[in-house]
């Protein structure tokens, strides 16, 4: 029951984005001006505030580092593969085998089993790291192929996302933050980040099932590539158990990873995944796979609640 709890939202609003687009609810213009929104306005906002807010603990940073590395790692096997994968979504298909949706499936499900833990929260920080600092630099040098260095380096920082986490970072290290919530303004920040990213999950989700269509031939390269998702995160857990004994000997820590890394692709990757989309249908392919791989989570939270938990 607690696996329907947290997961029939994420599919509600996959549901109703996908019926919006097959009734002519939402027409395709009225999409992209939403998908702006989101995007390009509200979503920058989000990564400020995830990075203002950002804890990172000295004695977790082992594992921070060793989650930072698979991610990136990931990223190389899944353009190695691409041959297997199918070239032709490997422009683009090696992201979605990076980072994970820790906040919005993850944590929830985790928090379902063993109550109050923040467990997860440890490998969010390296997935953050990742897919807002990392990936956004990647990914401007690659989609800026022929252009100069200068052209480069300006596509890179003045990519909104890059903006945001330089900002965040700034102001988390220098405790300039800290110091704008004691001030009697404090509180209207925090309401105002509040009001402004309030939407944005929600909407992704919508976009994402707007954009789903599986077809014949968009299933088998999705199917190989979920395959190259589990058995890999397979072997990362198996890597937390070779590295990480003492925390992985209690049965609580033990689900977390377990959990998180079978969990589907984070949702704030897609808007950084975008400028390298060519056509209409590798936005369609990755909604597809973002929405299977609930499957293999679902099925996964259930094993552990009945054997482990």
């Amino acid at each position: 029951m607690a696996a329907l709890t947290t997961l029939f939202p994420v599919f509600f609003m996959l549901v109703l984005g996908f019926v919006s687009r097959i009734k002519g609810w939402v027409t395709p213009e009225q999409k992209a001006g939403a998908n702006a929104i989101i995007f390009k306005i509200l979503f920058p906002i989000l990564i400020l505030n995830l990075m203002c807010t950002a804890t990172i603990e000295t004695e977790h940073m082992k594992m921070i580092v060793y989650v930072f590395i698979i991610y990136l790692l990931v990223i190389f096997i899944g353009k190695a593969l691409s041959q297997f994968t199918g070239k032709k979504y490997a422009h683009f298909s090696p992201y979605l085998l990076s980072v994970v949706e820790g906040g919005n499936v993850a944590l929830p499900l985790y928090l379902s089993i063993v109550g109050t833990s923040s467990n997860t929260v440890i490998f969010d920080i390296a997935g953050t790291v990742v897919c807002f600092i990392v990936l956004p630099v990647l990914i401007a040098k690659e989609s800026s192929s022929g252009a100069s260095m200068k052209d480069m380096i300006k596509s890179i920082f003045t990519n909104s996302f890059v903006i945001a986490v330089i900002i965040g970072l700034v102001l988390n290290f220098t405790g300039l933050y800290n110091v704008l919530l004691d001030l009697p303004i404090g509180e209207m920040i925090t309401k105002t980040f509040s009001q402004a990213t309030m939407p944005i999950v929600s909407m992704i989700l919508f976009i994402l099932g707007y954009d789903l269509n599986i077809d014949k031939e968009t299933l088998g390269p999705i199917l190989k590539l979920m395959g190259i998702k589990f058995v890999y995160y397979a072997l990362v857990i198996v890597g937390f158990f070779v590295l990480f004994p003492v925390q992985m000997a209690d049965k609580t820590f033990m689900m977390a990873p377990l959990i998180y890394f079978m969990c589907p692709t984070g949702f704030g990757l897609m808007p950084v995944i975008e400028p390298l989309y060519k056509e209409e249908a590798d936005a369609s392919f990755a909604s597809a796979f973002v929405s299977i791989f609930m499957i293999v989570t679902l099925i996964v939270y259930t094993l552990v609640v009945v054997f482990i938990a």
